[in-house]
């Protein structure tokens, strides 16, 4: 199968997104599947207000469409609402195309929280992008409820794995710091939360591994703490290993792939009882989730490897990507070309 995924998030971008379609990509091609990405580092970019490293393409749906056509896919995906989500959306419904989109971000509270832009304006922005797919892809049981709530019904699940290949226990980084080390990795941003998190007063060395806008804020109010800078490959796996608990302080994320990595590398987990904590750590025993974040670290301190290491094993990137698959629609068209609307 020919398969095109349209995605405002993709490499040279490092973030949870970009590594679930790099991965699933990657699965698919092993099982003999042609699968392209449509990214932003095919179009003149320009950076996303109050988050710079995230480059914005700047196109038209023509364009896109053209893109797509060359390509000729079998099924097509948009990953993200963003200006080529959007364009792809709005060239394959002129045509009556059919596609699948996937739903990753809680955009409607970052926006809120970055520009105080009304929660139901996002809502209704999100409902007129999704609906028009034949499904929506989510992680989480969680997150189907909320896209049911908000007015998104044609929900299928698209869980989510952990490449327990590369992240393993190894030896860990010399960090040559004082322990406990309670670690964070992740994109360094006010959604994030990450202030929850430096702001306790716990015996040890906060490390924080990646990157963001809010980091030299963090790094002024915060010196105690050790920024590190981001990390990528075995260096990033030998970091999660450096860690006596991986803190996870965000209340905004869908998911959270660091935890998985971290888990796989044998590091319990504290959070908030929030979703995307809760369904990755739930009842597990892998982590410790408490509204108390100091009493969560506390706990997780005192939780086996071993524990972390079979939670990981339930995530499995190949019944990802073959659900994934399974989730995908064929692009057929009920109006014959030659009543494809014109741009």
């Amino acid at each position: 199968m020919r398969i095109l995924i349209v995605s405002d998030a993709w490499l040279p971008q490092l973030n949870g997104v970009v590594r679930a379609l790099s991965t699933t990509r990657e699965r698919l091609v092993g099982m003999g599947h042609e699968v392209e990405v449509l990214g932003p580092d095919r179009f003149r970019t320009v950076p996303c207000p109050t988050y710079p490293e995230i480059r914005l393409a700047l196109t038209r749906p023509s364009r896109v469409g053209r893109l797509i056509e060359a390509f000729a896919p079998d099924a097509v995906h948009i990953a993200t609402e963003g200006p080529l989500g959007w364009c792809a959306r709005h060239w394959l419904g002129r045509r009556d195309l059919r596609f699948t989109t996937s739903f990753h971000t809680l955009f409607p509270l970052y926006l809120k929280l970055r520009a105080g832009f009304p929660e139901r304006w996002s809502y209704a922005l999100l409902r007129r992008f999704h609906n028009a797919a034949a499904h929506t892809m989510c992680s989480t049981s969680t997150l189907d409820g909320l896209l049911r709530e908000h007015g998104i019904p044609s929900v299928v699940r698209w869980i989510r794995g952990v490449d327990t290949a590369l992240f393993r226990p190894i030896a860990p980084a010399k960090l040559n710091l004082p322990g406990p080390i309670l670690m964070y990795v992740g994109r360094l941003a006010v959604e994030k939360n990450i202030e929850a998190f430096l702001g306790i007063d716990r015996p040890g060395t906060k490390v924080l591994v990646g990157d963001g806008p809010a980091r030299a804020a963090l790094e002024r109010r915060f010196p105690k703490a050790v920024f590190l800078g981001p990390r990528m490959g075995e260096a990033l796996v030998a970091h999660y290993c450096a860690a006596d608990v991986f803190v996870f302080p965000s209340k905004t994320d869908t998911l959270g792939l660091v935890m998985l990595e971290a888990l796989a590398c044998g590091i319990p987990v504290a959070a908030y009882p929030v979703p995307g904590p809760g369904d990755v750590i739930g009842t597990s025993g892998a982590g410790v989730l408490d509204e108390n974040l100091a009493a969560a670290i506390d706990g997780a301190l005192n939780i086996p490897a071993e524990a972390c290491l079979a939670h990981a094993a339930n995530f499995d990137w190949g019944v990802s990507a073959r659900q994934f698959l399974h989730n995908l629609v064929a692009v057929e068209s009920t109006v014959p070309a030659k009543a494809a609307v014109q741009e």
